[in-house]
């Protein structure tokens, strides 16, 4: 008789990861488990929860991605929402995930959005601030028609552009989410960073 196979049993999460989960409110139980999944027993450095809701002309949808550094790995989780469709007849969510070997991270890009920046002082927290972390996994291309020195010329110079490896971008508002999250987004930043520096290599 063959032998029955078991799902193995996933490491529960940190408390604190878990608690961030929960409070996005999107699908938690799912959520936490296809990141303890992707994680598979690894420790957590650090971690980020972003959940945001965006509208279109016919609907609401909501996102979250989860970020967790690990001594190994960047482990990255997203869920959606997603209407009915020719295949299946009712909305359904679906979650990724994607494990990237912290020596493959290429860049951590960190913009700090600061109102009247006359008066910031060291240390004050930004009102926003946007993360950008970029493996290769996706280019992005801006292309524009390509021109001439001459301004009567009507000649097809063809298309002129840059590529622009941007893999993940979250944004986090101190007036959406709070401050606690901006917070929480710049240490993260800061273990990653440190995390794929040269020292870490």
């Amino acid at each position: 008789m063959a032998a029955r196979r078991t799902r193995p049993v996933m490491a529960p999460l940190p408390e604190e990861l878990r608690a961030e989960i929960e409070r996005a409110g999107y699908y938690p139980a799912l959520v936490a488990d296809v990141v303890s999944t992707a994680l598979a027993g690894e420790d957590i450095a650090a971690h980020l929860v972003h959940q945001e809701t965006t509208f279109d002309s016919e609907e609401v949808r909501r996102h979250v991605t989860v970020m967790a550094v690990t001594p190994t790995r960047l482990v990255l989780a997203h869920a959606d929402d997603h209407a009915a469709d020719d295949e299946l007849s009712q909305p359904y969510a679906v979650a990724s995930t994607e494990a990237v070997p912290l020596h493959h991270v290429r860049s951590v890009v960190l913009s700090h959005v600061v109102t009247k920046p006359e008066g910031y002082r060291t240390g004050s927290a930004p009102g926003e601030v946007t993360l950008t972390v970029c493996w290769g996994a996706v280019l992005r291309a801006d292309l524009t028609p390509a021109m001439c020195a001459d301004p009567d010329c009507e000649a097809d110079h063809g298309y002129t552009g840059t590529l622009t490896a941007d893999d993940i971008v979250v944004r986090v508002s101190a007036d959406a989410e709070g401050s606690g999250a901006v917070a929480g987004a710049l240490d993260f930043a800061r273990v990653l960073s440190a995390a794929t520096g040269p020292r870490a290599s």
